[in-house]
Parts: structure tokens; C-alpha cells; sequence
């Protein structure tokens, strides 16, 4: 297939699997060429680049521990390096697994912290140091605005890159813009079926479940709008208001 005029190269934190997959499929649908990141999930990586360069755009893979400070600098430079028209960092991945502040320990809570906002701490800033010009899109949780503690260390870290987000968004504007995105239930988590999404879905507003268009239809709404920064969508049926 002839390559597409580029729109930019986006670069998908955890973009192998679920949501960052659904995203790098999109924007590469819109012209964009996709930079994917991955660390242990390399086949389906593959697979992925193989289906992204079939629609006429460029691709490459960027394995990267997000835990790791190090390789976590260099990435940034990694991708800008084979793609320098890099404009759009998202970062979607992140890790989650219980924990509560009386069963915590501090390994949990350096790993969460590391991944989920260490890691997309230092690649907007390492964005901002080389492109000219860019947008920053970060995955959050609805669950920012409540205070539950089953995952004591994943949500305090997604808090902290939800206001990572709006102060970023002012100290690095007018030429690169950060937005968030929270979604609510769009996937069920590793071990859950669908039902337990249908169930909790009941006490919505909108009494039913989103899925993955929601959230890549949120992604080219924030592409294109380029009024906003430092702007959150609750992209959850309402979730965040009960």
C-alpha cells in the first residue's frame, strides 16, 4: 500500500494491548505514523506494527522498561531519532494491582509511582526539550475525584499525574498542550468478564458500559482542538458525578 502524507508521529506508551492498541490503530487510520512502545508484551507488538504498516503509515517498536529511570530518559531520543516529526506522546500505560496503605509496602509504592506517573513525567519533559511543537495526552482514571483505597499506590500516583497534567499544561504551553483523558468502564480488568462491567454499570447515569471508540474518538477530538490544554475529559457515563 503507498505511504500516506503524515499528519506527525505518535508515540503510545503500552500500545501492545486494550486501549493503547485501540489508540495506535486509530491514529495511524488519521495519517499519523505510530511509534509503539512495549516492554514485555513483544508479540503482540509485532503483530500490531505488522497491521499499522498496512495502512500505509510508518512504524517501529521501542521496548522499554517505564520502571527503569534510565532507559526511560533515552526513549524520547530513541523515537525522535527514527521519527523526527514526533508530535504526540500518550501516555497510556500503567500498572494496577492491589494495595492498601496498611498492607503497602514501599516497593509497591515505588513501582506504581515509577510507572504511572515517574514515566510520563519524564517523557513530556524529555518531548518539550526536542519537538518544536507537540501534544500531550495522558490516561487517567475516573476514579481521580474519589478516594478509594483498594488500589491505595495506582490511583495516589494516577492523582498525582492528574494534576501533573494542568501544571504542565501551564508551564509548557503555547507550543506543546496537555490534555487528559479518564476513562471509565470501557474494558474489564485481567481476570473479570464483561457481566462484572455490565453489573457495575447499573448505578451510571447513562446505565451502560463504553467502549473503545469512546476513548480514540476522545483522542481525535483533543488532536484536533488545539484550544485546549490543561483540559480533562470524563469519558465514564457519568461516573465521576455519583
Amino acid at each position: 500500500m503507498p505511504s500516506k502524507k503524515s499528519k506527525g508521529t505518535a508515540l503510545i506508551t503500552g500500545a501492545a494491548q486494550r486501549i493503547g492498541r485501540s489508540i495506535a490503530l486509530s491514529l495511524a487510520d488519521q495519517g499519523f505514523n505510530i511509534a509503539i512502545h512495549c516492554h514485555r508484551s513483544q508479540k503482540e507488538a509485532l503483530k500490531l506494527m505488522d497491521l499499522i504498516r498496512k495502512k500505509g503509515v510508518k512504524c517501529a517498536i521501542f521496548i522499554c522498561d517505564l520502571s527503569d529511570e534510565k532507559t526511560t530518559v533515552s526513549l524520547i531520543s530513541q523515537v525522535y531519532k527514527e521519527f523526527p516529526d514526533l508530535n504526540i506522546l500518550v501516555n497510556n500505560a500503567s500498572i494496577f494491582y492491589p494495595s492498601g496503605l496498611s498492607t503497602a509496602d514501599l516497593k509497591s509504592l515505588d513501582q506504581n509511582w515509577a510507572v504511572n506517573f515517574r514515566a510520563p513525567f519524564i517523557l513530556t519533559c524529555e518531548l518539550a526539550r526536542l519537538a518544536r511543537k507537540g501534544l500531550v495526552i495522558n490516561l487517567l482514571d475516573t476514579n481521580i475525584v474519589r478516594n478509594k483505597t483498594s488500589h491505595f499506590g495506582y490511583l495516589l500516583s494516577k492523582k498525582m499525574l492528574f494534576e501533573f497534567t494542568k501544571m504542565a499544561a501551564v508551564e509548557l504551553g503555547p507550543y506543546i498542550r496537555v490534555n487528559g483523558i479518564c476513562p471509565g468502564l470501557i474494558l474489564a480488568p485481567s481476570g473479570k468478564e464483561h457481566k462484572y462491567l455490565e453489573r457495575r454499570a447499573e448505578k451510571l447515569p447513562l446505565k451502560k458500559v463504553g467502549n473503545i471508540s469512546n476513548i480514540t474518538k476522545s483522542v481525535q477530538f483533543l488532536i484536533e482542538n488545539d484550544f485546549l490544554t490543561g483540559e480533562v475529559i470524563f469519558n465514564d457515563g457519568g461516573e465521576q458525578l455519583i
